[in-house]
C-alpha cells in the first residue's frame, strides 16, 4: 500500500521555494490553504499580531477589487473638488433670484415698518425700482464663492468618506451624517462666511436710501478698508452653525435615500430625475432644520450688526422684538431656491463624476 501513489490536490497549498507542484506552475497566483488564512484571522482578532505582509496586501487587494466591482467606486478627492466647482457655479447662475428675495425678506425687520408685504411684492418692487437686474444684485459675490464652496464641500466630504466605506463602497448613515458636518464647517470657515457677509452687505446697501457701493470690487474695497479682514467674517459663528448642520443633514439625508433605492445591490444605476429628487428632499430638510440659524447669521452680516452684541444677542433680541415667528422668515423663497439648488448641484455634481471616470483614471 506504501508503494502505491498518494491522492493530491492540484494547487492546495502555496508552491515551495525550490520547486512546483504538477499543475501548479510558479507564476500561478500564490493563495494560502484555508486552514492558514483562519489562523490568521483568528490571530488578529485575538490580538496576537497582524498578518503578515504579503496576507495584507492579499486582503487590501481583494477590498479594493471588491469594491470597484460590486459598488460604487470610491470618488477622488481630486474628481470631487473639480466636478462640485463646476456644479456650484452652474447653480447659483440659475437660483440666485429666489436667495435675493430670501435675503431681503430676512432683513426687512418687523421694528422698523417692513418694506414689503411678501414674497410677490418684494419681486415687484425690486424690479419697479431696479429692473430685473436688481434681482441679480450681489450674485457676483456668491458667484465668486459658490465655485470655490461647492470644490471645498465636495471634496472634503469624500476626503472624510473614502476611508469610511467598506469593501463595496457603500457608506452607513451615520457617517455620512459625519463627513457632511466635517464638510459643512470647512466651506463655512474657508469660503461661505466671506461670501455671505458681503452678499448680504450688498443686498442691505440697495436697500438704502443712498446705496455706497457701487459694484463687488468696490464694495469689497471699501468693507476690507473701513473694517479690515474681519469685516468679512462676521457672523462666522453662525455660519460655521448653519453650513455645518446643513450639509450634515443634506448628505445624511441624500445618503440614506440612495442606500435605500439601490438596497441589496450597490452596483444599481441612479437616473439623474430620481437624483434630482434625492437631492430637493434633502434640501428641504435642511431648510426646515436650520433656517432659524440663518436668519441669525443673515442679520450678523447685515449692515446693522454693529446693534448685537453676538450671536446669542441676536438671536435673543429677534426672539424679545419679534416673536418665534421671525426665526422662519424667508423660509418659503428658501425652500425653493434649496430644493432647487440641492437637487441642481447633485445632478451635475454626478454627472461630471461619471464624465471624469472615462478621462481620468485613479485607483
Amino acid at each position: 500500500m506504501s508503494s502505491l501513489p498518494q491522492p493530491f490536490a492540484v494547487c492546495d497549498g502555496p508552491c515551495e521555494s525550490g520547486g512546483s507542484r504538477r499543475g501548479c506552475p510558479s507564476s500561478a497566483p500564490h493563495r494560502q490553504p484555508a486552514s492558514h488564512r483562519l489562523a490568521a484571522a483568528a490571530a488578529a482578532s485575538a490580538g496576537l499580531g497582524s498578518p503578515p505582509p504579503h496576507q495584507r496586501s492579499y486582503a487590501a487587494r481583494r477590498n479594493l477589487a471588491a469594491a470597484a466591482v460590486g459598488g460604487r467606486k470610491v470618488t477622488h478627492p481630486g474628481k470631487a473638488i473639480l466636478a462640485g466647482g463646476l456644479a456650484g457655479g452652474i447653480e447659483i447662475c440659475i437660483t440666485f433670484p429666489t436667495e435675493y428675495v430670501k435675503t431681503q425678506l430676512q432683513l426687512d425687520e418687523r421694528a422698523n415698518p417692513p418694506r414689503y408685504r411678501g414674497i410677490g411684492d418684494c419681486v415687484k418692487l425690486t424690479v419697479q425700482d431696479h429692473g430685473l437686474r436688481g434681482l441679480y444684485r450681489g450674485l457676483s459675490s456668491l458667484l465668486y464663492g459658490s465655485i470655490p464652496k461647492s470644490a471645498v464641500r465636495f471634496g472634503t466630504f469624500e476626503m472624510l468618506s473614502n476611508p469610511m466605506r467598506d469593501a463595496t463602497g457603500r457608506l452607513d448613515n451615520t457617517r455620512s451624517l459625519l463627513c457632511g458636518l466635517g464638510a459643512g464647517i470647512a466651506e463655512a470657515i474657508v469660503v461661505v462666511c466671506p461670501m455671505e457677509t458681503l452678499k448680504v452687505k450688498l443686498i442691505h446697501d440697495q436697500c438704502s436710501l443712498r446705496p455706497r457701493y457701487r459694484g463687488f470690487f468696490h464694495g469689497v474695497s471699501e468693507i476690507i478698508r473701513e473694517q479690515g479682514v474681519r469685516g468679512t467674517y462676521q457672523g462666522l459663528t453662525a455660519t460655521v452653525l448653519k453650513q455645518g448642520t446643513n450639509q450634515a443633514i443634506r448628505f445624511y439625508v441624500m445618503n440614506a435615500l440612495r442606500n435605500w433605492y439601490k438596497g441589496d445591490d450597490p452596483r444599481r444605476e441612479m437616473h439623474p430625475i430620481v437624483t434630482a429628487m434625492f437631492g430637493a428632499t434633502a434640501g428641504a430638510a435642511s431648510v426646515f432644520g436650520n433656517t432659524p440659524l440663518d436668519v441669525v447669521k443673515t442679520r450678523m452680516q447685515g449692515l446693522e450688526a454693529h446693534r448685537y452684541k453676538n450671536t446669542m444677542d441676536c438671536a435673543f433680541q429677534i426672539l424679545k422684538h419679534e416673536g418665534p415667528q421671525a426665526f422662519y422668515k424667508g423660509t418659503v423663497p428658501r425652500l425653493g431656491r434649496v430644493c432647487l439648488d440641492v437637487a441642481i448641484v447633485f445632478v451635475i455634481y454626478e454627472e461630471v463624476v461619471k464624465l471624469l471616470n472615462n478621462v481620468w483614471k485613479t485607483q
